[in-house]
């Protein structure tokens, strides 16, 4: 008789169940020696603590809510637990598609037959797991926009009053004479270039001067033609996405390259490398931008609605209307899917009525 031999894959079963032991717990040891298993899965595939602690959170709470153990899960549990996302927490539909993904992660890992969980259970309860997390009982089914149906882009007329009020401030608080100068024109500078190059708010807070580089092919923007985003969007479990963006924007190269050359220097701190530094010597970080974003926005009066990433909804929406490629835009922003690149794209009635026009001209030719 050929014996199979038990293959030590990182998450089996026979790795993290002791046996010959009774537990006073055996349900309770049992899940427990089911989330080891599942650390040492995805560590065995490269991903950080940081990752999988909030998955394994996310798998407890669920254990709670269900009220039963996974060999006990059915896709009911996972029907009432999304329901309760959407009707009772009123979470996004992205959080919610992240924490769905999450328990499909889980309960493929367990009814995976390669890790023996299933036989482990049917020895020890008399019952197995079961795939749980089905298209009619998650997001994608039910949604396929995942976007927040208020976020919106910048109206062109909206952007300039945003834009120079932004500016305003600068010439205001230098006639004033008061401390902030140096502050406004930095905060003024980072809203156009997040603009001018379609960036995420956290893309902006990191970079540093010398992210910036020349484009052979377009000479006139110096060394200021091309933009090195180190810190892009990170799939789960990766590490942060590079990209380069193209400059494509005189106006916001010359306010960007006024702002080096003149004005960030008197900040002090030569050897920072940011880009936006603070008075004190630090990083601009994110919850900063997001505070004058707001204090502008709000002097205005304009549409609470607009946030920061409207900057970068405006810079995909304006470059359509101004008739660029759709490749090249979905480049730029770093999206792998042009469905992604639909989503930020809000052209407006002027923009859709001259493009209906232009697509109707050949049928009513002649009439």
């Amino acid at each position: 008789m050929v014996h199979q031999q038990k293959v030590a894959l990182a998450g089996a079963a026979h790795l993290e169940l002791v046996s010959g032991v009774v537990q006073l717990r055996p349900e309770d040891a049992m899940f427990d020696a089911m989330l080891r298993g599942w650390r040492a899965q995805q560590k065995s595939r490269g991903l950080k603590d940081e990752t999988i602690d909030p998955r394994e959170r996310l798998i407890r709470r669920f254990l709670e809510y269900a009220n039963e153990y996974p060999w006990q899960w059915t896709p009911a549990h996972m029907d009432e637990w999304s329901d309760s996302l959407t009707g009772e927490r009123h979470l996004a539909p992205s959080t919610i598609r992240s924490y769905q993904g999450e328990v499909r992660l889980f309960s493929e890992f367990l009814i995976d037959g390669r890790y023996g969980w299933g036989l482990a259970c049917e020895e020890a309860f008399g019952t197995h797991p079961v795939a749980i997390c089905h298209e009619w009982n998650t997001l994608p089914h039910l949604q396929d926009y995942e976007g927040d149906p208020a976020a919106r882009p910048f109206t062109r007329e909206e952007l300039q009053r945003f834009l120079d009020y932004a500016d305003d401030q600068v010439d205001r608080a230098a006639r004033s004479k008061r401390k902030g100068a140096l502050a406004a024109y930095r905060d003024a500078t980072l809203f156009k270039v997040i603009y001018g190059w379609g960036l995420r708010r956290t893309e902006t807070s990191k970079l540093d001067v010398v992210d910036f580089g020349r484009n052979p092919k377009a000479r006139q923007f110096g060394r200021y033609g091309t933009l090195n985003v180190r810190y892009g969007k990170a799939k789960k479990g990766q590490p942060p996405r590079r990209r380069n963006v193209l400059s494509v924007m005189d106006w916001a190269v010359d306010a960007v390259a006024d702002y080096v050359e003149n004005v960030r220097p008197r900040f002090g701190f030569p050897d920072h490398p940011a880009l936006w530094i603070t008075e004190r010597g630090g990083r601009l970080q994110p919850g900063t931008i997001n505070d004058r974003f707001e204090a502008y926005r709000d002097a205005l009066k304009l549409p609470k609605a607009l946030v920061p990433h409207s900057l970068r909804h405006s810079y995909v929406t304006h470059l359509t209307e101004d008739g660029v490629d759709r490749r090249f835009i979905q480049q730029q922003v770093g999206h792998e899917c042009d469905s992604s690149t639909a989503i930020y794209t809000h052209v407006s009635d002027d923009f859709m009525n001259t493009a209906l026009s232009k697509a109707l001209a050949p049928a009513f030719a002649g009439v």
